[in-house]
């Protein structure tokens, strides 16, 4: 009887392999490609993905790192039929007495499951297994098998594959990996959510215990020698933050940029992208990239934290260029992307100041509105004028305006500065702040803050309507969005939004794209009255250093009550920028004054580093 049943078994398990036949096509990560992107001149920008379609070849894998996986994971690899009997007894025995069906798989087994089958953990899912193990063990070399584990194998933090692996944990290519690091990532293959360091204390203790159990399991293999394993006492430390992309200093902002945009206008899915295999054409400047950049690390070489640390630490600024279309052209998003994803360029956490008056100013002439002073009723206009002395009262229709402690509400000018009665196309170009103030509150300061918005920022970042939101003290705009805002004050009146990406491909194939179209902010009128005051700002008034760089300038500084932000906008033929300097800890968010810093006078204006910025930018690229 036992004869008949072990014929039979015997006789099902030849059918069974002679049936099953090896998939053609792998599993979708296996077939995963990187994006590729492009700068507007369709020269290639950066290249990222979570896989690389480029087959690491094994030749390029050091020894010692292909020693440090098959110690860890099958030191029998290369004598082994594909599978291990020992394994195989321990699933078959697991399953008879209903535990879990699992046993020490070998590497062909491994690149099997993550091939070519689904993870469920079920008996059959376990016999095809076994079955692909072995035939793909007689019909492909070792070496084949070998590499293309190390190339569909997850690592953790995105990967897969041992080249992604090597740039996501150390920053660097495989083939530059010894035998140590290669240890490491051998950990990884237990399951990275266990291993990866930078996920909790626990873990780096688990990696710790794994990577010296691996150098001394290579030893026994003969993979490593006692005298080299000696000198591996030190954990090799992962970084604890990488991309697995060569988009790193400047391009990885520029490339997160065009990513977020590429898949809100293409209505591309998460999980699609990371797929791959899409080509992204951006709209960024190479050109002007690299001059935004110059002038940028220029301005930071005054910056000294050691030498001035109550001054100069947590030093920050942001850039953008955009333009009159809406293409973004250049942003300077921080120091490297690789050591801080927080995009400068595109922050919402720094006050606007008063660089944000022009839009009270828009608002006014577009609306019309009528100011009332005794009997007088009369339309605002460019040449209406307005009390600009210091600690004017702000005046509502019911009477003062009243704080919330019980005081009369007054406008300050920077300095204390009077300046008498003045037109509302002077107080714009002179930064004078009392007009402004009660300017927003004739017109309404939800006027205000729809022309804000019309012009093209954000809601969630423009502040409460208390008087001071006139002046910008509480709303917090991105540089990219200011840039974009102001903008419209070139375009007549019409205000495209800012977008990243030109077009997109898959394959080769075009992927349909909303690009944005131009609408309606305001009048071509206003637009104009606006576009007088700021060039007036740069040939005589708060900006007017910056006129040497650039004649036919119109622009506008902006500072802040507390002296934490400077900021210059301006708009060009071409393109309109902003940059803002401002002081701030990226861990606590809380802003700090600008006073002496890179060892300046206490009464520079903390607009005139931006502007200074901006004037060297705007050289480079005129």
């Amino acid at each position: 009887m036992c004869l008949y049943v072990f014929l039979g078994m015997a006789g099902f398990v030849s059918y069974a392999y002679a049936t099953t036949d090896i998939p053609d096509d792998l599993n979708s990560f296996a077939t995963q490609q990187d994006n590729v992107y492009y700068w507007a001149d369709g020269s290639k920008m950066a290249r990222t993905g979570w896989v690389s379609r480029q087959e690491m070849p094994l030749d390029k894998v050091p020894t010692k790192v292909q020693g440090a996986i098959l110690s860890a994971e099958n030191a029998s690899f290369y004598s082994d039929p594909g599978v291990s009997p020992s394994g195989v007894l321990r699933a078959l025995r697991a399953a008879a007495t209903g535990g879990e069906t699992q046993g020490g798989s070998t590497i062909t087994q491994q690149y099997v499951k993550n091939a070519y089958l689904n993870q469920d953990r079920t008996l059959s899912r376990k016999f095809t297994e076994l079955l692909l193990a072995v035939k793909l063990d007689r019909q492909r070399s070792k070496d084949q098998i070998l590499e293309d584990y190390l190339n569909t194998s997850w690592f953790g933090r995105g990967t897969y594959g041992i080249q992604r692996a090597s740039q996501a944990y150390y920053g660097k290519d495989v083939s530059q990996l010894n035998a140590s690091e290669g240890a490491f990532l051998a950990s990884l293959l237990k399951g990275a959510g266990l291993y990866d360091p930078a996920i909790s204390d626990e873990n780096r203790q688990r990696a710790v215990e794994r990577w010296s159990w691996t150098l001394d399991r290579m030893v026994v293999t003969g993979n490593l020698s006692r005298a080299e394993r000696a000198t591996y006492t030190k954990f090799p430390e992962p970084v604890t933050h990488a991309v697995t992309s060569d988009a790193g200093a400047q391009t990885g902002y520029l490339v997160e940029l065009a990513k977020a945009y590429a898949i809100k206008a293409g209505h591309i899915k998460d999980s699609e992208f990371d797929l791959g295999g899409y080509q992204i054409y951006t709209t960024f400047d190479k050109s002007r990239m690299a001059a935004l950049t110059a002038a940028v690390q220029e301005t930071q070489k005054s910056f000294d934290a050691d030498r001035r640390p109550t001054t100069d630490t947590h030093a920050k600024i942001g850039a953008a260029s955009i333009a009159t279309d809406g293409r973004l052209l250049a942003v300077y998003g921080g120091p490297d992307y690789l050591k801080q994803g927080f995009n400068e360029s595109n922050s919402t956490t720094i006050p606007v100041g008063t660089a944000f008056t022009p839009f009270v100013y828009a608002a006014a002439l577009d609306e019309g509105v009528l100011r009332t002073r005794g009997k007088a009723r009369t339309p605002v206009s460019p040449a209406s004028r307005y009390d600009g002395n210091d600690e004017v009262t702000v005046q509502t229709p019911e009477g003062p305006y009243w704080d919330r402690s019980g005081k009369v509400v007054k406008g300050r000018n920077d300095g204390g500065r009077n300046w008498g009665q003045v037109t509302l196309r002077q107080a714009v170009a002179n930064s004078v702040n009392t007009p402004m103030l009660q300017l927003g509150l004739d017109v309404g300061l939800d006027e205000v803050d729809a022309m804000a918005q019309r012009s093209g920022l954000l809601e969630s970042s423009l502040g409460p309507r208390v008087p001071v939101f006139a002046l910008g003290e509480n709303s917090t705009p991105s540089a990219i969005r200011m840039a974009g805002a102001y903008e419209t004050f070139a375009a007549d009146g019409m205000h495209t939004a800012p977008y990243s990406v030109r077009s997109v491909t898959r394959n080769g194939a075009a992927m349909p794209l909303n690009l944005p179209k131009p609408t309606r902010a305001m009048s071509a009128k206003a637009a104009r009255a606006v576009t007088d005051s700021l060039r007036d700002a740069v040939t005589e008034g708060s900006a007017k250093t910056a006129n040497k760089a650039h004649t036919g300038t119109a622009g506008k500084t902006g500072t802040t009550a507390a002296n934490t932000a400077g900021w210059f906008v301006a708009n060009t033929e071409g393109e309109s920028t902003a940059v803002v300097v401002y002081r701030m800890s990226l861990t606590d968010l809380v802003p700090l004054p600008l006073t002496g810093l890179g060892g300046d006078a206490p009464a520079t204006p903390s607009s005139e580093r931006a502007v200074r910025l901006w004037s060297a930018y705007i050289k480079a690229v005129n």
